[in-house]
């Protein structure tokens, strides 16, 4: 049985990352960053589109000189989706990314420069109609801050995300949403709970250099998982030590943990033990390997014996229950038909993607009738 998630969302301004919404009523937007070097444009191009075909919503390309400034320019012709620079220092970097075409600025106002540089960017943004993003990072407060704080914390990240903020405002732009991240889980929750009272832009939910892929989804699960629960953020970035691709899948399996968004097929297994009547770790490694490029969300159960199997299999669309000498699938809650071990993986396959069909051709009948 489905349970309505309890969360309910902060209230924010909706900005627009080329045809993305962010914040107000928007899905929770996943993004990404490449990590290739941007003057090869090939493996940019390639990067992105794999980080694409994951599901990503938009994808943040580093642009650190004028080469990559140029090379970005070729990348853009090659991508339609949703690009964000990431710029630091140098003024004349943004204002070349924005007439290239990018769809959104990840800056640091205060970092650009003197006030008639900051001023070009604001400017130049606002003739683009492209956002900013304002990132803070407890790894690179300002001077004084840290000397002020003597360590980060989370009101020296709300500072200074709010001296950049006011730098915005102060030029008469709003659209723009904010990230203050940290390696520390205590430290950047605190620090994104503060800042959730102080503003009304979007925020963008991050805890910076997790680590590794299994130690930085554990510890990003934690930070991103509590402040999603209390219906802080509008969306996030899973940093991983790891191909970005896995970044993307984290970022929406916890999205689809609670309930916020869904995405692909949602695979609900036993950790299995001596009762299993055949092999669920195998089984559910080759659907999930199998069913990787659907993108339609739905429930699936792999259960390998009775004691849980039918309870978890009467709940979702597609269900499997160990059994002898056969095991049972279930197809919308009710007993459907027996299978043997070595038929499982390529019978359950077919049998959801044939379910994906039959719902999608549905919903087109539906539209046309509409």
């Amino acid at each position: 049985m489905k349970v309505e998630s309890p969360i309910v969302r902060r209230k924010s301004r909706k900005i627009w990352v080329g045809d993305v919404a962010v914040g107000g009523d928007a899905p929770i937007s996943v993004q990404s960053m490449t990590n290739t070097e941007t003057t090869d444009v090939d493996a940019t191009v390639g990067q992105i589109t794999r980080i694409l075909d994951a599901g990503a919503d938009m994808v943040r390309v580093s642009i650190p000189t004028d080469e990559a400034a140029e090379a970005f320019k070729d990348i853009r012709s090659h991508i339609k989706a949703p690009l964000i620079a990431d710029i630091h220092y140098d003024y004349k970097l943004a204002l070349k990314a924005a007439e290239y075409g990018v769809d959104c600025l990840r800056i640091n106002p205060g970092n650009i420069g003197k006030e008639d540089r900051i001023k070009q960017v604001i400017d130049c943004a606002k003739a683009h109609r492209i956002p900013i993003r304002i990132g803070v990072n407890a790894g690179s407060l300002e001077k004084d801050i840290q000397k002020k704080y003597g360590e980060p914390n989370g009101d020296a990240l709300v500072e200074s995300a709010m001296r950049h903020v006011k730098i915005l405002q102060d030029h008469q732009f709003e659209d723009f949403k904010v990230s203050v991240k940290a390696s520390n889980v205590f430290l950047a929750t605190d620090a994104y709970e503060k800042l959730a009272k102080l503003i009304e832009q979007p925020l963008h939910l991050g805890i910076t250099e997790a680590g590794g892929l299994r130690s930085g989804t554990v510890k990003s699960s934690i930070g991103l998982g509590y402040l999603l629960m209390k219906g802080i953020g509008d969306t996030l970035r899973v940093s991983l030590a790891a191909d970005p691709v896995e970044e993307v899948k984290v970022g929406f399996d916890m999205l689809k943990a609670l309930d916020l968004r869904h995405r692909g097929i949602n695979i609900i297994a036993c950790p299995s033990c001596s009762r299993q009547n055949f092999d669920v770790i195998k089984t559910v490694n080759a659907l999930e390997s199998r069913l990787e490029d659907i993108n339609d969300s739905m429930d699936v159960s792999i259960i390998g014996c009775i004691v849980n199997g039918p309870g978890e299999a009467k709940a979702v669309e597609v269900g499997l229950t160990g059994g002898t000498p056969n095991n049972l699938v279930y197809v919308d809650g009710k007993p459907n038909h027996k299978l043997k071990n070595d038929e499982l993986v390529d019978e359950l396959e077919a049998l959801i993607r044939q379910k994906i069909k039959d719902k999608q051709a549905a919903d087109s009948s539906l539209i046309t009738k509409v």
